[in-house]
């Protein structure tokens, strides 16, 4: 199933065939640099499952990304019900992953723009992002899209001396 489409792009449904293509990004170093480590494809069968269950009870979840003009899957970009205890939670948070080749085009930005449309349709009230404060693209992502910043925290499922343990966190109304 479509959810949206831009410019450049199709936000759909996830098929089986995805998988491979998903555990080939996740396991890709330049891609999960500003996380704990990147997945082994068991963990990416895993996450991959973890989406389809959201899908079913939620009625939303991570959309995968593909390229208009030909096709190729090139990530996610989506909603997801925020995994952990904090002063923001329960919520929605909007994310995105895509692989190395796709970063610094403007994807993730055109993709998450319908996202939040999509959002807004839903009728969610707000929406968070977070990232690790060291990932400066994706946080410029959130502010392209129109979030505000409010804040930093520490994230409650990393180790103290983690690089990645402050994040930014920001919101947008809807």
């Amino acid at each position: 199933m479509i959810y949206a489409e831009t410019e450049r792009l199709i936000l759909r449904s996830w098929r089986h065939d995805d998988l491979p293509l998903f555990a080939e990004m996740n396991r890709n170093p330049e891609v999960m640099r500003f996380f704990p480590a990147p997945l082994c494809y068991a963990e990416s069968e895993a996450f991959y499952r973890r989406i389809q269950e959201e899908f079913e009870s939620k009625g939303w979840g991570l959309y995968v990304v593909e390229l208009k003009s030909c096709g190729r899957f090139i990530g996610y970009v989506g909603l997801h019900e925020i995994g952990f205890e904090a002063d923001f939670t329960p919520g929605v948070e909007i994310g995105w992953r895509l692989d190395s080749a796709y970063h610094n085009q403007g994807y993730a930005t055109e993709a998450a723009k319908a996202v939040l449309e999509l959002a807004k349709k839903m009728e969610f009230r707000q929406i968070y992002s977070f990232t690790a404060k060291i990932n400066k693209p994706s946080e410029r992502v959130m502010q392209k899209i129109g979030m505000e910043k409010t804040g930093e925290f520490g994230h409650p499922k990393l180790t103290a001396d983690s690089p990645l343990l402050v994040h930014v966190l920001y919101r947008i109304e809807l």
